[in-house]
């Protein structure tokens, strides 16, 4: 417990809101800020027991990110999610609900031990020995829902001067300014991420934006499309169509979007994956053999949903997979206002032609002897010499022996899909150790 009233050095708060302009400048997270943010102000002699700060973000699922600071004990990080009941009970108890529902910027209020509480998470304070509690809104400003809203907590036994009130909405400004930033730049990164790749939206946003840009790479190559969708686009309607395409997704496209590889594109209701490489051979079968794997993996989980689809009284969901290996050329083409960022070349045309011939061919899985030949550890089926429609030279084509046993699957097959958010949707969040975090109801004590 704070025993004495701090004096703040005024010099350490100009020191402070100097480091949150650097830090926002640098691109730091959330976490590094608002855990410096709170640890300087101490320093600077505001006598802060617990801090908490939460951040509005644009996801699916999480209405907030927040963060909880004490004295001596570090920072909890906390993911709210989204509640399709309405705000709960305990929430619409809170000071934050108080602020919301009257259009109010701060609320104040002393806590006495001997005087009953206006709020429940008031008790909660008094057990730590919390005197005096400042809550606020802060939005970002324009017409977004963007902003914080937070609360100071102090156990001095004089509570909060009109010094250090002062000093909190003062510093509250330059906080606004670096965590909008923090918050703005996640988010610029996560959505490239999400809608481009990870290579693909870092080279964007770090300026590579010009038509015709770009670099020859080597890349193991996967192009998978989905059977009969134009029939089931037809005949099912938009909700069920729609539905199947995202279990579809979920289920074969998933292991392709990690250990090396990235999908580039989304192409109606199929993809194609990469997984870059230097150009000799060790790189080159590293990638391969783990495009190979991410294949084993997507044949599991295909096969598992379309055990449920059968239990369900559904129709199986086909597909089929090319893998190729070869120089592309990967950057920007397009309109000079309107480009995409992916990869070109005769390698993407051959491996989309590999895809194609699955269709009348006994395996699902087709791939290229160059593919073949860089993994060597397996079993190769052998289905001859092709003509691909549009390319000069015949193919000798494979397929993989699908009795082996496959890579062991470390994602929990395909069940766990259904019980966790997306991989697209965690890529939102805005905070990098977001997929780690407890998912709490806004209602729960961390929330106020």
């Amino acid at each position: 417990m704070s025993t004495a009233q701090s004096e703040i050095s005024t010099i350490l708060l100009d020191k402070v809101a100097d480091w949150l302009t650097e830090t926002s400048l640098a691109g730091d997270d959330l976490k590094t800020i608002v855990r410096g943010f709170c640890e300087r102000l101490a320093a600077a002699g505001l006598p802060l027991a617990r801090v908490h700060l939460s951040f509005s973000m644009l996801h699916p699922l999480y209405d907030a990110l927040g963060f909880t600071w004490r004295r001596g004990q570090g920072m909890e990080v906390e993911g709210f999610r989204k509640s399709n009941g309405g705000p709960s009970d305990r929430f619409t108890r809170s000071p934050y609900y108080h602020l919301f529902s009257n259009n109010l910027d701060h609320l104040r209020r002393r806590l006495h031990p001997d005087v009953p509480s206006e709020f429940p998470i008031f008790d909660e304070l008094k057990l730590i020995g919390v005197t005096d509690y400042l809550a606020f809104v802060h939005s970002f400003g324009g017409n977004t829902n963007q902003g914080m809203v937070g609360s100071w907590s102090t156990d001095s036994p004089g509570g909060f001067s009109d010094n250090m009130i002062a000093a909190l909405l003062r510093m509250q400004n330059h906080l606004a300014v670096a965590s909008k930033m923090a918050v703005l730049h996640k988010l610029t990164d996560n959505m490239l991420t999400t809608y481009l790749g990870g290579d693909a939206g870092k080279r964007v946003l770090n300026g590579q934006i010009k038509r015709g840009e770009g670099d020859t790479v080597r890349a193991a190559l996967v192009m998978a499309d989905m059977r009969h969708s134009t029939r089931l686009a037809e005949t099912a309607g938009r909700d069920v169509y729609i539905e199947t395409l995202n279990q579809y997704f979920d289920a074969i496209a998933a292991p392709f979007n990690r250990a090396g590889g990235q999908i580039l594109s989304f192409l109606g209701d199929g993809f194609l994956a990469v997984y870059p490489c230097e150009r000799h051979r060790a790189p080159s079968e590293l990638a391969c053999q783990a495009a190979l794997a991410a294949t084993h993996k997507a044949i599991k989980r295909m096969a598992e949903l379309n055990a449920r689809r059968n239990q369900e009284g559904l129709d199986e969901i086909g597909y089929g997979i090319g893998l190729h290996v070869g120089n592309v050329m990967y950057g920007n083409v397009g309109l000079s206002d309107r480009l995409t960022f992916s990869v070109f070349g005769s390698a993407v045309n051959e491996v989309q032609r590999l895809q194609v011939l699955t269709k009348n061919s006994p395996s699902r899985i087709l791939a290229s002897k160059d593919f073949a030949n860089y993994c060597a550890n397996g079993s190769w089926v052998t289905v001859g010499e092709e003509k691909l429609p549009g390319v000069k030279q015949k193919f000798t084509v494979l397929f993989p022996d699908l009795s082996e046993t496959p890579p062991a699957d470390d994602d929990g097959g395909l069940e766990a899909i259904y019980d966790r958010i997306s991989d697209a949707e965690q890529v939102i969040l805005l905070h990098r150790d977001a997929s780690k975090l407890p998912l709490r109801d806004p209602a729960l004590k961390g929330f106020q």
